[in-house]
């Protein structure tokens, strides 16, 4: 199932995450923010358990900001899961 997630507190503005029926990262993708660094970690993504990838980038910062790119992918993807029930 694909989802979206409008992005706060960030230069991207949305990630849209496409989760296999058993939480696996299928594909990744984020509008807005560092071109070449967030399609790097969309590609790294791809295959990885969604828990994981929440796990290694939940909390990660930005500068001064609380939250990161990287962070906002997290929220995506536990809003992807929870809204699958996983």
């Amino acid at each position: 199932m694909t989802h979206t997630y409008q992005n706060r507190g960030v230069c991207s503005r949305s990630t849209t995450v496409t989760l296999s029926e058993n939480g696996i990262i299928q594909e990744v993708s984020v509008v807005g923010g560092c071109n070449g660094n967030l399609k790097g970690i969309c590609q790294l993504l791809q295959g990885m358990p969604a828990t994981e990838a929440i796990r290694r980038m939940e909390g990660t910062t930005c500068g001064p900001r609380a939250t990161s790119c990287p962070d906002q992918i997290a929220k995506a993807l536990k809003a992807a899961l929870q809204e699958e029930g996983l």
